[in-house]
């Protein structure tokens, strides 16, 4: 992607705090790290009530990119994260002058607002050069779930260790790979590892959203941005079509996704009358309450596991964007579960693999109790517990996010009181 123009003021050296609240510059630019943002900032203001000797008991005030769950959490969202939902190489070109646009628009109002700290969240497309910016302005820069350069373009690596003061890391691995390469990393556990499951029972669920209590129910998961619904949900729901009505089917509308864009596509497949296909407001519910899915590449291969739920990992991107892309990946396998168990955990059916055939064949495995499904479920309580991070600690992966955070402002702080 092409570097985009500056906009660089002259670098400023931060005085010592004397004012009475920290403002602090938050970007998360999709579904899943919108959600980690919005659990990160919770965390923060808990450690900052807890602790009223810190810097950070002084009032947070959060602004930046983020959606509906940062909005609700007490950010100021300059950029709405679902206009950044974007995927695959050539998809972010031909969005380039809007991506331009709104990255102009978060540096003008980062350069009134003067943040004290600056945390980008995952979206290294747009982030790091949020990071750069900031960190030519002499503002802190902490990046919490950091870029998959361990996955392709590890040269990028470099990046982190030029623009970042601190990398929150959050599977088991990456901490080496960043600190080989000399990026300050520190693996703080998976947000999602302590994820409860929801306490709404199944009888309950079903009265909400009028479901079937007697049928089974699979969860279907398309992604989280526009470009990816659309590659991914028709084999979805052709998929879904070929099980047939014996099974019920719960599709959460992603915060990044409007619930029209989702009921014009099931319109267009042409298999609306022939299913029950119920559009739900959360993944992790819907996950939690069905015996299996079809899930995308991405967070909510991630959701699945913490809610044990059996699934199919099922990918599929444009034609250029694979052919450029495929060379450049350097580990074994998409799905980010099987990276942490070391094997295929759950099956992949990516690009040319992902037929309804193929989807079918290898959901029909799991869909009944027996060595496969059981086996499977083992796979991803193992998962889990990777993912948990540090228990000796006894903070969830989230505090320890947020307690690197302030360790870092509170260390910036004092040198510039010195």
């Amino acid at each position: 992607m092409p570097v985009l123009p500056a906009g660089e003021s002259p670098v400023t050296t931060r005085s010592p705090v004397t004012m009475s609240s920290v403002r602090i510059l938050i970007s998360a630019g999709e579904a899943s790290g919108e959600m980690y943002g919005a659990l990160l900032m919770d965390a923060l203001q808990r450690l900052a009530g807890e602790s009223p000797a810190t810097t950070l008991s002084q009032k947070l005030e959060f602004f930046g990119v983020g959606g509906d769950r940062m909005r609700a959490a007490g950010c100021d969202t300059v950029v709405d994260a679902k206009d950044l939902a974007v995927v695959g190489i050539a998809e972010i070109l031909s969005h380039l002058p809007k991506i331009w646009g709104l990255f102009h628009k978060l540096i003008k109002e980062a350069d009134r607002r003067k943040p004290d700290l600056a945390i980008v969240i995952d979206s290294p497309a747009f982030n790091w050069r949020v990071a750069r910016q900031m960190h030519k302005r002499g503002i802190p820069v902490v990046y919490y779930v950091c870029p998959q350069f361990w996955a392709w373009r590890q040269g990028r690596v470099r990046l982190l260790r030029k623009y970042v003061d601190k990398a929150l890391v959050i599977f088991p691995f990456e901490e080496k790979f960043y600190r080989d390469r000399g990026v300050d990393a520190t693996f703080v556990g998976h947000p999602l590892a302590d994820l409860p499951r929801p306490e709404i029972d199944r009888a309950a669920y079903a009265t909400q959203y009028q479901l079937d209590p007697v049928r089974p129910w699979i969860a279907l998961m398309p992604g989280s941005r526009v470009k990816e619904v659309r590659m991914n949900l028709p084999g979805i729901l052709e998929s879904a079509a070929r099980l047939g009505p014996a099974y019920e089917f719960l599709l959460p509308v992603a915060p990044t996704l409007e619930r029209s864009f989702l009921q014009a596509l099931i319109r267009q497949s042409g298999i609306a009358n022939q299913l029950s296909i119920h559009l739900v407001p959360e993944a992790v519910p819907a996950l939690a309450q069905s015996h299996a899915g079809i899930v995308a590449s991405g967070t909510a291969t991630v959701e699945a596991a913490m809610m044990g739920t059996p699934f199919v990992m099922v990918y599929r991107v444009s034609p250029l964007t694979y052919r450029l892309g495929r060379p450049r990946v350097k580990v074994p396998y998409f799905a980010m579960v099987n990276l942490i168990a070391g094997e295929e955990a759950v099956p992949e059916l990516v690009q040319q693999d992902f037929t309804a055939e193929k989807v079918v064949t290898r959901l029909n495995e799991i869909l009944v109790e027996g060595p496969a499904r059981n086996k499977m479920i083992t796979g991803l309580a193992g998962v889990k517990a990777r993912l948990r991070g540090p228990v000796e600690e006894g903070r969830h992966p989230v505090d320890r996010a947020a307690q690197a955070v302030m360790s870092l402002w509170e260390a910036v702080s004092a040198s510039n009181s010195g």
